[in-house]
């Protein structure tokens, strides 16, 4: 398994990209509404004024009060109703184009999330990979005999879980026991009367133990009536 140090600074390196990429999402999502609100603002304060129109027409009325016959008249009510369509139109053109604004705001900040997302996941498989299996949880069974790895249920002899609880506390200590010093904690005895083989012989154990079982459950598996197989994809597999 590996070194808990290099996982943790692996665990480590993986929450800074992490954050990075959450920074990258913000950044991200402000650049892009400030770029679409100021192509927005600069769109909308380019279209004409929908009274401009209404406003000719109205002058037009003024200038030629004189325009009295039906023919005129109706003209000039053509015009004016000519003008408030004019407005309506600009008034619905200036909706529609502050919603596709909002749809492309929408689509793009989507888009930046997900990509965001994609390069982070590979990054954290990459992490995964290189970590070899990944510790997120572990938790000591004294009483029962067995320790839970992430969400995996292993059993262990008496010995081998006295041995993984002393480590587990001495790595919550962040300290590190000698053979002689976890033979020490585990007996009760002084670590000058201790045997430094006896510690490294607890940790053999132990890793027999937790690591047949691990290869069990992770790769070598036993299905009933059928035999043993690996827990590995066809195509992941050189044999050299």
């Amino acid at each position: 398994m590996p070194d808990p140090i290099s996982s943790a600074s692996e665990i480590s390196r993986a929450s800074e990209a992490l954050r990075t990429g959450s920074r990258a999402v913000i950044f991200g999502v402000l650049g892009i509404v400030l770029a679409l609100g100021a192509a927005g603002a600069g769109l909308f304060l380019s279209l004409p004024d929908a009274n401009a129109f209404n406003a000719r027409i109205e002058r037009l009325f003024i200038e030629n009060d004189a325009l009295t016959s039906a023919g005129e008249i109706r003209l000039l009510e053509i015009l004016a109703q000519s003008g408030t369509v004019f407005s309506e139109v600009l008034t619905s053109y200036r909706m529609i184009i502050f919603i596709l604004l909002v749809f492309a705001t929408a689509l793009l900040v989507a888009a930046l999330v997900l990509l965001v997302m994609i390069v982070t996941l590979n990054r954290r498989m990459g992490e995964i990979r290189r970590a070899g299996i990944e510790v997120r949880a572990l938790k000591v069974l004294r009483a029962e005999n067995a320790v839970m790895l992430n969400d995996m249920s292993f059993t262990l002899t008496p010995a081998a879980i006295e041995t993984l609880a002393a480590l587990a506390e001495a790595r919550l200590d962040d300290e590190f026991l000698t053979g002689a010093e976890l033979e020490a904690v585990i007996s009760g005895k002084s670590a000058a009367d201790c045997d430094e083989a006896a510690g490294a012989t607890r940790i053999k154990r132990l890793r027999d133990g937790l690591g047949n079982q691990l290869i069990a459950e992770l790769l070598v598996r036993n299905v009933a009536r059928k035999g043993y197989t690996l827990a590995v994809a066809r195509d992941a597999i050189r044999v050299l």
